[in-house]
This record gives structure tokens, sequence and C-alpha cells, in this order.
């Protein structure tokens, strides 16, 4: 167990740091924007990497279930949590559970809004 903990904590601070090298390049060569180009390119290239590590390990079993543990709780998990929203709900939509997908979708981003900027209000009166 602590063997496994201890390589989901290597592989999230791999992650940590290809997240933030990846997006610092992406916003710097990409044109002037308004946009946050660099967190865009590192949600899709998750959501990307996500999907190939889950249909290797889960569907051809190239993986094991360790090595994809440690692959996308820990790496993917500190890439970027966004590729797990999204696998999450296009496993509601595979399922043909639009309902579920919508509701997921709609408390995600509503309840993470309010979060935010909850959390602002919070440390401005801090």
């Amino acid at each position: 167990m602590l063997q496994r903990m201890l390589l989901i904590a290597l592989a999230g601070a791999f992650g940590t740091l290809a997240r933030y090298g990846l997006g610092g390049v992406v916003q710097r060569v990409s044109p002037e924007t308004h946009l946050p180009v660099g967190t865009l390119v590192v949600n899709v290239v998750g959501c990307f990497l996500f999907g190939v590590v889950w249909s290797l390990a889960h569907e051809r079993l190239l993986i094991d279930s360790e090595a994809r543990l440690v692959i996308l709780v820990g790496f993917m998990g500190a890439f970027t949590t966004f590729s797990t929203f999204i696998y999450e709900t296009g496993s509601f939509l595979n399922d043909a559970r639009w309902l579920m997908a919508t509701v997921n979708i709609l408390i995600q981003t509503l309840i993470g809004l309010l979060s935010l900027f909850g959390g602002v209000l919070v440390g401005r009166s801090l």
C-alpha cells in the first residue's frame, strides 16, 4: 500500500511538472489572445491521453491495473482533473444516460464557479 501511494505521488509530481511546462510553452508561443490557450491544450491533451491509457488498460489489457492506477490517478490526476470529468461524462453518454451527463456537466460547472467565487469572497475577508 505504501509503495502504491509513493508511486502515485511521484507520478503526480511528474504530472504537475508536465502541466506547468506544457501550459507555459503553449501560452508563450500562441498568438496574443484573451483565452487561456495553455490550459485548453493541457485539458485536450489530458483527455486524449486518458482515453489512450484507459483503452490500453481496460479494453486491450496491455496495462495492468496497478500501472493504470499510477498513470490515471497520479500522473493524469495532477496533469488535469478535467480529463476525469470528461471521461465520467463520456461514460454517461456512452451508456445513453443523457440526463446524468447533462446534470454532471451543469452541476460540476455551476458549483465549481460558485465555489470559486465563494472562495474569492472568503479570501478577501481574511
